[in-house]
This record gives C-alpha cells, sequence and structure tokens, in this order.
C-alpha cells in the first residue's frame, strides 16, 4: 500500500537549523509552501515569497500558515541557505517513493548515479557548485544527492551518495564512465548491487580491450528505431561474455552499443557513435532487452531531469548562491518535478502553469489537506 501522507508530515523529523527561541513558522510548513510554489512555477526566494503572500487564506491555513503572518522573503532565504541537502532529498526521496502507486515493477530496481553543475551558482571567486544524485530510474525521483565541493570530484563521492540508500541488494546501478572504478565496483559487491559502467577515454586500455573484442563474429542482441526533433535514430546493442583479456574485476559481459543518426530530410547523412560499457551481470540475469533499457534510461535522466531544470526552471541563469541555497533550490525542484512526474505528467512547463492558476491544486499534488 503506497504512503499517502503529505509532504509536512514527511518533513516532520528533518533537523530545524534555526535557533528555537522566536520561531513563528515550523520548518514542514515552510519547506511545503515551498515546494507547492516551485510546483507552480515560482523559481527564487522573492518569488516563493510573493507566492504565499499572494494565495487566498484558506490556502496558508491549509499549510498551516496564520493568514495575518505570512513568512517573509528574508526569513525564507535565511532558512533555505541554512537548510542541510542531503537530509532534504533523503526525506524528499523516502516521501516520493512510498507515493509511487504502481507498485513493485516488473524488472528490478535500477538507480542512476549522475552528476550536475548548478551553473547559476558561479560567482567571480568561487566556481560553480556541483551536484551528484541518485535516480530512481523507473520513476525519475530523486533518492539521494551530495556536494561535489571544490576539493574532491565525483568519484570520492559516489560511496557516500549511494550510502544514504538504505538497501542495494539486488539493485542495478547505472553509471557513466567517471565511475567506471575498480574501488567503486568493490563498494557495490559489499552492499549487493549489480552494476553496469559506460567506458570511455579515462580507461584507455580498457577501452582499448573492449573494442580489441570479435564484435563483427556477434550479432546484433537488440535493435530499435526511434524519432524525434527532426532526426531517426537507429540504436543496436551486442553483447560478448567475458571469458579472458578484459582487466577489470567482478566483469562478466561485454557491451557495445552503436547509435546511427540522420535527419529525416538528408536520409544519406549518418552520423554514427560507438559506445562501450561493462557489468556484472550474467546471461540469466538480464536479457540483451532488458540491458538496453537500462543503458537507454540512464542517458534520459538528462532529459528527464537535468534538461526541465535547465530549460523549464532556467537553473543555469538562477542568482542564488549563498550557502547552501543553490543545493536545497535544486532539491525543491527535484520534489516538484517528481511529485508531477509521479502524477503522470510528461509536460512539466504546462504543469506549472496549471498549478499557477489555482493555488490549492499545488496541495493536493502534495498531498496537503
Amino acid at each position: 500500500m503506497p504512503d499517502t501522507a503529505g509532504l509536512p508530515a514527511a518533513l516532520a523529523h528533518l533537523p530545524d537549523p534555526r535557533a528555537r527561541r522566536g520561531v513563528r513558522h515550523r520548518l514542514p510548513v515552510v519547506l511545503s509552501a515551498a515546494v507547492c510554489a516551485v510546483v507552480a512555477g515560482y523559481r527564487s526566494y522573492t518569488a516563493i515569497a510573493e507566492w504565499i503572500d499572494d494565495v487566498p487564506a484558506t490556502t496558508v491555513l491549509a499549510l498551516g500558515i496564520d493568514p495575518d503572518r505570512r513568512p517573509s522573503e528574508a526569513m525564507i532565504r535565511r532558512l533555505l541557505q541554512a537548510l542541510d541537502p542531503d537530509l532534504l532529498t533523503a526525506a524528499i526521496g523516502v516521501w516520493l517513493a512510498g507515493r509511487d502507486g504502481t507498485g513493485q515493477p516488473a524488472t528490478r530496481r535500477a538507480i542512476a548515479v549522475d552528476g550536475k553543475t548548478l551553473r547559476g551558482s558561479r560567482t567571480t571567486d568561487t566556481t560553480a557548485r556541483h551536484v551528484i544524485a541518485a535516480c530512481d530510474q523507473d520513476t525519475g525521483v530523486v533518492l539521494a544527492s551530495t556536494d561535489v565541493d571544490g576539493k574532491t570530484n565525483e568519484i570520492t563521492r559516489f560511496a557516500p551518495l549511494l550510502d544514504q540508500i538504505g538497501d542495494l541488494r539486488d539493485t542495478v546501478i547505472t553509471a557513466d564512465a567517471l565511475h567506471c572504478q575498480r574501488d567503486h565496483v568493490a563498494y557495490l559487491a559489499e552492499r549487493g548491487a549489480d552494476w553496469i559502467l559506460t567506458v570511455k577515454g579515462n580507461q584507455p586500455t580498457l577501452h582499448q580491450q573492449l573494442a580489441g573484442l570479435p564484435w563483427r563474429a556477434v550479432p546484433d542482441a537488440t535493435r530499435d528505431t526511434g524519432r524525434g526533433h527532426g532526426r531517426r535514430e537507429i540504436r543496436t546493442l551486442k553483447i560478448l561474455t567475458i571469458s579472458t583479456g578484459i582487466d577489470f574485476p567482478h566483469a562478466v559481459q561485454a557491451i557495445r552499443i552503436r547509435r546511427r543518426r540522420h535527419r529525416l530530410d538528408q536520409p544519406k547523412r549518418f552520423t554514427t557513435e560507438t559506445i562501450y560499457a561493462i557489468t556484472n551481470l550474467r546471461v540469466h540475469q538480464a536479457r540483451p532487452a532488458q540491458l538496453a533499457a537500462w543503458i537507454r534510461r540512464h542517458w534520459h535522466i538528462e532529459n528527464q531531469l537535468h534538461w526541465v531544470r535547465d530549460v523549464t526552471y532556467d537553473e543555469d541563469r538562477s542568482q542564488i548562491r549563498t550557502g547552501t541555497g543553490p543545493q536545497v533550490m535544486a532539491v525543491l525542484r527535484n520534489a516538484a518535478i517528481g511529485a508531477l512526474r509521479l502524477a503522470g505528467i510528461t509536460n512539466i512547463a504546462a504543469a506549472n502553469r496549471h498549478h499557477a492558476r489555482d493555488s490549492t491544486r499545488p496541495l493536493a499534488l502534495l498531498g496537503i489537506t
């Protein structure tokens, strides 16, 4: 039975960074109101405060706010700049996962690990913030995230990120070439997880070994065609069982994905991209079509989440830069997008306009009554 409790209940145990004395508005109330505003398409501290200030008294009462003492922009800003974004992500991720009414998927759970630079957070003195996140492939819900500061990189944050997810047994982890690391697969083995890792030039010896396998003698395991944005793409996948000659621990199968694209108005001019991957999954654990689906869904995270944040929410031009504000606002956008996706919505921009026209609609979406 999915958890249908509202967002404020899910945030009830989140630590409040404010001093207890003088707190007028409870943390779950302010955060729930902020997510409502983001669902309606509002993008900044000022815009969130304006949404709270403009909605009818009945709406703020449902949120738990006194209509005559609504949160100010300054209070909202200071609070969001001081929150722990990782704990906020975990609380919202658990809540969204509980609201998935589709039940358990027919196949194993797959989690995509991917990073994103918050370009708008760059200042004249500091580089842009970078965040690495773990997303459920089926729902697009962000399950965990962590900051990658200037003193480290995504590689060192891989294990701390997945440590935030309680049980990884029988889960398939997909990651790009940066995370094709021996330490990573050792960590995943300890957690009982399987993996599919892309291989590129950062592992030159391994990439050369994969490219040198007898691919011409292997038939296509899957082949599909897609159209969109004025282009046609033919995708083929070949699989080879690894016996010897591949220097990577626990690797069982090698995968070659070939993508041929051409514009519909230029059918004879193709571009071809070849990508290699390795996995510890054996033949009986995953059919070729399932492997292809997991790899393709990993790439779709870029479109389902990052593209929406960049284009619909204009994240790259955000002027929020102080404290943990950039990461917290990214979490609020992830929460809004995740809630809309679970409601079956595919056009996030249209959904923002729909929820902006009636202040009770975001409350209904987030289970606030």
